[in-house]
């Protein structure tokens, strides 16, 4: 189904703006104003635009360790998300979290986990608590190849399937588990098989194109929604960085990553819109210096933002009620 210009429009300031987010991150990492972890989303932003896009504001979304760019497309302010980087009290965590564990629950965003497979139960645990309440919601549970070979996997595709819950699995398959390619981690690589072995609907779609994975979380969402049950989705992506920034990056050559580069997210979005007419309607200068506003904004209020005091380091470790 052809986007309207606008939704193409939408899609494409959305990556452009997710893109910069994380480059400027690792720019900020190397003057060591961002420390700790830092996993960056560079090249697969076309899932998180794509999925997220599908469902609405009162469902629910569990991310991983590379989950800056699932924040910012669930309404965390890109400001909030970077002062939580920057390990201010104005994070959206209040600094405590940083990279891997994003979090805010107004916006039904479920954090981002440290551990790899972590997010899994607790998205099963979530929609359990939607269906017994009664609940009109659907929780989209994102996580990588990686954690396929998890245990958590296969206990939540289990229960989610056998309880009937509404929860929509996406796999965003980058091919490399860190520095291990998913053919020398998994004895088998077809992810549909194994999400089939549960009797769950399963699909795959290219994680490169926006434009085709939106059609396929559309139609996920109208699955879960209904009450059918979970669905699995396994995204086709690749991240053009390393696994985070102390990876030297020894796994895969530079030509590898360069051929996925060709038909990157945005290239691939971009050429789409230039052979159906859409592009020169686009006015693509004005939404780079928007999206360039916005992240001076976030780093402007990040470097303005305040450290939390060494008095309060206990604050939310114990309880603060009086033992009875």
């Amino acid at each position: 189904m052809s986007p309207s210009l606008k939704k193409a429009e939408k899609f494409y300031r959305q990556m452009l703006l997710l893109r910069r987010f994380e480059q400027k991150c690792a720019e900020l990492y190397t003057e060591q104003k961002i420390r700790g972890f830092l996993h960056l989303y560079i090249g697969e932003e076309a899932v998180a635009t794509g999925v997220i896009d599908a469902i609405e504001d009162k469902d629910g979304v569990v991310g991983t360790y590379r989950e800056h760019c699932h924040a910012i497309l669930k309404g965390v302010p890109a400001e909030k998300v970077m002062a939580e980087l920057y390990g201010k009290m104005e994070g959206c965590s209040r600094g405590r979290g940083g990279s891997m564990h994003l979090f805010d629950k107004e916006k039904n965003f479920y954090g981002g986990y440290a551990i790899v497979g972590g997010g899994l139960p607790l998205a099963v645990g979530i929609a359990l608590a939607d269906k017994r309440m009664g609940r009109d919601r659907v929780t989209v549970c994102f996580f990588g190849d990686g954690a396929v070979a998890e245990g958590e996997f296969h206990e939540s595709m289990n229960l989610a399937q056998l309880w009937e819950l509404p929860v929509l699995f996406v796999c965003e398959n980058n091919l490399y588990g860190m520095g291990t390619h998913i053919e020398r981690a998994q004895s088998e690589p077809d992810f549909i098989k194994k999400a089939k072995s549960y009797a769950m609907e399963a699909h795959r779609v290219d994680g490169m194109d926006v434009l085709k994975v939106n059609d396929a979380a559309k139609k996920a969402v109208k699955h879960v929604r209904s009450g059918k049950g979970p669905l699995f989705l396994e995204c086709q992506t690749y991240r053009f960085r390393a696994h985070s920034m102390f990876d030297p990056e020894l796994y895969r050559s530079k030509e590898e990553v360069e051929e996925w580069k060709k038909r990157g997210p945005i290239i691939t979005l971009k050429k789409y819109l230039q052979e159906n007419g859409m592009w020169e309607k686009i006015d693509a200068d004005a939404i780079e210096k928007e999206v360039e506003k916005e992240i001076e904004k976030a780093v402007e209020y990040a470097e303005k933002g305040s450290w939390e005091p060494v008095s309060e380091l206990t604050r939310f470790v114990y309880s603060e009620k009086e033992a009875k």
